[in-house]
């Protein structure tokens, strides 16, 4: 099985910060997105090229799903702040606050909830898939 990345490693992976967060105490090295990592590189490294057919797709989902997995828990948590950030900025506090808001008019005109409502699907693409952002990462 491939090594999970030892903590505070640069790593190019698509979707994948440059920095890799350690362990959160009291947890040690690997941390959780490490070891999703290490699965999911077994899984397409090591298993996808011995199937077939309905298996090898269902793998492929499984590898994609723990990437998808992996990104949320590295990136999440600054996500989830800045999102949060955004809102207090509009005046509301989740987005269905948000959405009534922008229901009601009473952010029409307001380019900061045009920018917060990108910022907000950027980050779910970074998370779901980043190929969709293409050079726009």
């Amino acid at each position: 099985m491939t090594e999970p990345p030892p903590a505070g490693r640069q790593d190019a992976t698509p979707g994948r910060p440059a920095e890799v967060p350690p362990a959160c105490p009291p947890h040690d090295v690997p941390s959780a997105a490490d070891l999703v990592a290490a699965v999911r590189e077994f899984l397409s490294g090591e298993v996808l090229p011995a199937l077939e057919g309905r298996t090898a797709f269902h793998t492929r989902v499984a590898v994609n799903v723990l990437g998808m997995v992996e990104r949320e828990i590295r990136l999440g948590p600054a996500q989830a702040e800045a999102h949060a950030a955004r809102l207090a900025a509009l005046g509301v506090t989740g987005d269905a606050a948000l959405a009534a808001a922008i229901r009601e008019g009473r952010l029409d005109g307001d380019p900061a909830t045009a920018a917060a409502l990108v910022a907000a699907v950027r980050d779910k693409l970074l998370v779901a898939n980043p190929g969709y952002l293409g050079e726009a990462q």
